[in-house]
């Protein structure tokens, strides 16, 4: 699936990326890994935003770690926003994502809590997903002591990243613990059992379907192949979407994620759910961060820069104290 003459123009060259799916595996995910841990401090030096590392414990004792983001500026009744980084489950940390921060600060002061919750090849499903309820109330717990408001607390994250804000809101819906405002699904990573058209076989660059099943085994693990996968393991696998915030999205239309993104799109439209929702024609999976300076990169921020400021300015949810 997918020839060159596919992608879109300003997408022809990928560089180095053009050989991860072709490599990817438990053990690269693990170079990968070690690499961005030494690349720490090295990221985005910005204008808008400034970074505080926060530990708190898990209930095994174990410590996770925030990146919280601040603006530059001290302010107020800003809104909370857990951000998921991206790498298939198992590859990432929440650095890696800063300028996809500096564009939503630039856009409006938030308080933004990037967990570095545990990747697939050391801790498989449920753990990042509870890893990222802990930050979700740790945020409720503390935001106000950042400027946050808590009738804005929000949920965003790209690939699988996307696939984990997906299931929080899905988790925190269930729970009624935590009211949630706002969702942003960037090209998420939602299904498991790579049914749909764009998932089967699909050889685009980045990221593809050989790509997606390994993935997929290392964040399954021993579920990987069932019947019962949970729907906050795979969010495709859900069929209510009734009490879900306001999402907005975007995909490229020859990424494996394609088709699950738009099917999620309409399930929520159906459910009377607003929707921000744009395809990019010949863009691959992740083609914002690989070719950020492209015009279609430029595009893709922009409407995630204009959602979310409509989001900001527009939708609110009470707490309901237990």
């Amino acid at each position: 699936m997918k020839k060159n003459q596919d992608i879109h123009p300003d997408l022809q060259e990928v560089g180095l990326l053009a050989v991860l799916p072709k490599i990817y595996s438990r053990k690269t995910s693990a170079v990968a890994n070690h690499v961005l841990y030494k690349s720490i401090g090295h990221q985005v030096q910005s204008p808008f935003l400034r970074m505080e590392e926060h530990f708190i414990k898990r209930s095994d004792g174990s410590l996770l770690r925030l990146c919280v983001y601040l603006p530059k500026k001290t302010t107020r009744e800003m809104p909370g926003l857990v951000w998921f980084h991206g790498g298939g489950y198992s590859m990432g940390i929440p650095e890696m994502d800063e300028r996809s921060y500096e564009a939503l600060m630039e856009t409006r002061p938030s308080v933004i809590v990037a967990p570095d919750y545990r990747r697939s090849i050391d801790a498989p499903y449920p753990a990042a997903l509870i890893d990222g309820y802990l930050a979700l109330k740790w945020l409720k717990k503390h935001g106000t002591d950042f400027g946050c408001r808590l009738d804005q607390l929000m949920v965003a994250g790209n690939s699988a990243g996307g696939g984990l804000t997906v299931a929080l809101a899905l988790l925190a819906r269930d729970r009624k613990e935590i009211n949630l405002a706002f969702q942003m699904p960037l090209y998420p990573m939602l299904d498991d059992r790579m049914i749909t058209d764009s998932a089967r076989s699909n050889r685009a660059p980045v990221w593809n379907s050989r790509a997606n099943r390994i993935a997929w085994k290392l964040y399954l693990d021993n579920q990987y192949g069932s019947k019962n996968v949970s729907i906050y393991a795979a969010p495709a696998r859900n069929k209510d979407v009734k009490g879900l915030p306001p999402a907005c999205t975007y995909v490229g239309s020859i990424e494996p994620f394609f088709d699950e993104t738009v099917a999620y799109v309409r399930r929520l439209k159906q459910a009377g759910i607003p929707v921000a929702f744009k395809i990019f024609p010949g863009a691959y999976h992740g083609f914002s961060q690989v070719k950020p300076d492209t015009e279609l990169a430029k595009q893709a921020q922009a409407f995630m820069k204009k959602n979310y400021a409509y989001a900001v300015d527009h939708f609110f949810m009470e707490q309901v104290e237990k």
